[in-house]
């Protein structure tokens, strides 16, 4: 499974934002942040604020903040917000044509991982993604994300 740039964008842009809590983002700051077109982030900021999860101010001085504390802004709920489809494999659709479908359990198997997914996902908020104490004070600076160390135990 493969989440779409609109998601991925979605999430830079969120993250960003909620680490500027004191103050409105544009988005022109946000693509020269991320290096992603403008046009493209202006679409993904209209879906953003008609989910609820941004707010947009219009105007001389205008610009977005977080629309609800990032504690109460949930991955999957924005990622299922973002996602126009979550057909993995052609038997998920209602018009299938699949001739396996009245023998097959892929699709029970199928629904059932991405099921898993987005549980996953709903155990986590945007509070999650960002710095703690970040305040915007020190400016922008992009998060980075590590692979946690796993201990072997004998």
């Amino acid at each position: 499974m493969r989440l779409t740039t609109m998601s991925d964008y979605a999430m830079r842009l969120l993250m960003y934002v909620g680490q500027q809590p004191e103050r409105l983002c544009t988005i022109s700051e946000v693509a020269r942040a991320y290096d992603i077109s403008e046009a493209h982030l202006t679409k993904i900021t209209h879906q953003l604020a008609l989910a609820g999860w941004l707010e947009t101010v219009r105007g001389k001085g205008g610009g977005m903040r977080l629309a609800a504390a990032p504690q109460d802004i949930g991955l999957g709920a924005v990622v299922r917000s973002m996602e126009p489809d979550f057909t993995i494999v052609e038997c998920l659709t209602s018009d299938t044509t699949c001739q396996l479908t009245s023998n097959c359990h892929l699709t029970g198997i199928i629904n059932g991982a991405l099921q898993s997914f987005m549980q996953y996902l709903d155990r986590y908020t945007l509070a999650d993604l960002l710095t703690p104490g970040t305040d915007g004070s020190a400016g922008f600076s992009p998060l980075t994300f590590h692979k946690r160390s796993t201990l072997a135990i004998s």
